[in-house]
């Protein structure tokens, strides 16, 4: 899984049909060494925009719970994070 915040949503009329109904945001990866670029990814648990969530990605994307695993997907958010530490610091804690 990857760490990412989420900074957009894409709005589509004519897509796969595999993904009707699915909500489908712009996240950027944090902790990245170089900038990354950033990536769209199925939300699967009403993320919203500047929440930092966990991003399955690959073929772990399409085995989430809400997700059909004949989509063509390979980035799904599965967990809005609500704290995250390391090294013994906290470096974010939602509001």
């Amino acid at each position: 899984m990857r760490i990412a915040r989420v900074i957009g949503s894409v709005v589509s009329t004519v897509k796969s049909e595999a993904l009707t109904g699915a909500k489908l945001l712009v996240v950027a990866p944090l902790g990245e060494t170089h900038a990354a670029e950033p990536y769209v990814a199925v939300d699967t648990v009403g993320a919203g925009r500047g929440e930092v969530v966990l991003v399955a990605t690959g073929g772990a994307a399409r085995l989430a719970e809400r997700q059909s695993s004949q989509a063509p997907v390979d980035s799904t958010i599965v967990a809005i994070v609500d704290r995250l530490e390391s090294e013994a610091w906290v470096n974010y804690v939602k509001d």
